[in-house]
């Protein structure tokens, strides 16, 4: 099973949060997570938030 924090893994690892990724995150945030899968979505978040990480989904729509 996937984990909240495999997808942030893999999203800080490319720099990139791909909207299927972006899908699956909010799949696994409707479902218990621990301390870990919380802590990890946050420093996604905060990646997102800096520009260290850039999504598929505000590219698309045109939001830098």
């Amino acid at each position: 099973m996937t984990r909240i924090r495999d997808v942030v893994q893999k999203a800080l690892a490319i720099g990139y949060l791909t909207v299927e990724a972006e899908n699956k995150l909010r799949q696994l945030l409707t479902t218990r997570y621990d301390l870990e899968d919380f802590n990890a979505f946050m420093t996604l978040q905060e990646a997102a938030m800096t520009g260290k990480v850039k999504q598929e989904s505000r590219e698309q729509c045109g939001i830098k």
